[in-house]
């Protein structure tokens, strides 16, 4: 997606937490663009098999994503479709099956904040598929139009939430064109085949929900090999796990110092 420096990104994401100062209240709850949740398995299988209609290029991007089109009446109207053999390509670790693994990991974490991703052939290659969530506005355009979310606290939870992920996944490439808002002010993480590969974690932690901080503890290799292991290279579970200990310290270490009334939210 649109392409940003590592300090653009983080400068991105230290935006988005806002202050009851900074509320702009809006008037009524709109509904969500989150279709997939309930229905994991049904999206899951209409992307394996549907057929496509056509294909449009993606005017952002880096790794040239292609928007494809399903026919008419399906459970979809598109997907995103990225063919990344793994490898290295522009200085960076690159592989379709990245987003495949995003997926699966915020599945196990409960976090619903990445869209139904799977793999099939399109046109004899091996490419990754993922729902293209519509009705949404990435993070850059709520910015330019200075818009804020009416829920101060359920917006935070939500970035705090996004930036574990990312620390987790190491994803080098986060910024203002891939982080997704629907009219309920969910946040859509798209676009990871650059993640997983590196030692780097983008993001400064200050917070984080109970329920995550408890699952974020309990996920174990044996655990991550069965869900993600087709889908990272040798070592990248290892290197994950080295991450959530080094991020489940982090937060014991502010908690010992702010209490946990502080650093934990419900």
């Amino acid at each position: 997606m649109i392409s940003l420096t590592r300090r653009a990104a983080i400068g991105v994401a230290t935006a988005l937490v806002v202050t009851w100062s900074a509320l702009h209240v809006t008037v009524g709850a709109a509904a969500g663009s989150k279709v997939w949740i309930g229905h994991y398995d049904e999206y899951e299988a209409f992307l394996k098999s549907a057929p496509f209609e056509r294909f449009d290029d993606v005017d952002v991007g880096v790794t040239r994503p292609r928007h494809g089109f399903f026919t008419p009446g399906g459970l979809a109207a598109g997907a995103t479709v990225k063919r990344l053999n793994p490898g290295r390509n522009r200085g960076f670790y690159e592989s379709y099956k990245s987003e495949i693994a995003a997926y699966k990991l915020d599945r196990l974490l409960h976090l619903d904040m990445v869209p139904p991703t799977v793999e099939r052939r399109v046109d004899g290659d091996l490419v990754s598929v993922q729902l293209w969530v519509e009705n949404v506005r990435t993070i850059g355009e709520v910015q330019r139009v200075k818009d804020h979310a009416p829920n101060v606290q359920a917006w935070n939870r939500e970035v705090y939430r996004q930036r574990v992920f990312d620390d987790l996944v190491a994803n080098i490439d986060e910024n203002a064109g891939n982080m997704l808002i629907d009219p309920a002010w969910n946040i859509i993480k798209v676009d990871h085949s650059r993640c997983f590969a590196e030692s780097k974690m983008p993001f400064e932690l200050t917070r984080i929900d109970r329920p995550l901080y408890a699952r974020l503890q309990e996920i174990d290799e044996a655990t991550l090999q069965r869900e993600i292991g087709d889908w990272v290279e040798r070592g990248q579970i290892e290197a994950l796990l080295d991450r959530r200990n080094e991020i489940v310290k982090k937060f014991k270490d502010l908690i010992a110092r702010q209490g946990e009334g502080r650093v934990l939210l419900p």
